[in-house]
């Protein structure tokens, strides 16, 4: 991917999908694909893209476990029983919610954006806007766009903006957004739990 960024710097720059002019690797591929799905930037599919490639590495040498943690998305494809918590930053059930994955959840992704916490981009104002879908490209990329979805003064209304952006994308199982004190989900998502 640096190679090709530096013969393409458009596709780091870019905040909407672009299309690709050459033969690109692998996951310049994938991170194009999530964004086409996501309307978003390529880069928003980076970290999610990357665990992807890594967890079907395993897989092809016959891991037991796949979990693949990338910089807060994930790529899981085999597990007995994992907890997964949301971290929202300042937001009153930051850590104090999360999700039980089984193995008739995965595979999955994972993909979470914040406006609040984290260095990257957000035009939202969402502290958590997490996203499964089939793979964490897809996941990653959809987070982006559910976060910046999520804008306005009243909380609610903003989470339900959020909610019907995750709904609009193909490919994405559910999401959960948390705003202030403000939790709103939508879709199939695994497992809802407390955590401690």
């Amino acid at each position: 991917m640096k190679k090709y960024s530096v013969t393409h710097p458009e596709f780091i720059q870019a905040l909407v999908p672009i299309k690709l002019r050459q033969s690109a690797p692998e996951v310049v591929n994938r991170m194009s694909e999530a964004a086409e799905k996501a309307r978003v930037g390529p880069m928003a599919a980076v970290a999610g893209a990357i665990a992807d490639l890594a967890a079907e590495e395993m897989e092809k040498h016959g891991a037991n476990v796949i979990v693949v943690e990338d910089g807060g998305e994930a790529s899981i494809r085999r597990s007995t029983k994992l907890d997964v918590a949301i971290y929202a930053g300042g937001a009153p059930v930051s850590g104090k919610l999360g999700f039980r994955i089984l193995q008739e959840d995965v595979p999955l992704g994972i993909g979470t954006s914040s406006a609040t916490v984290g260095h990257a981009k957000s035009f939202g104002s969402a502290e958590a806007a997490t996203v499964i879908a089939y793979d964490a490209a897809l996941a990653d990329a959809a987070a982006t766009a559910v976060c910046n979805a999520v804008v306005g003064e009243d909380l609610n209304e903003s989470i339900k903006k959020g909610l019907r952006v995750a709904q609009s994308i193909k490919g994405v199982r559910g999401a959960l957004i948390m705003r202030g004190g403000s939790v709103g989900m939508v879709g199939h998502l695994p497992k809802l739990i407390g955590i401690r």
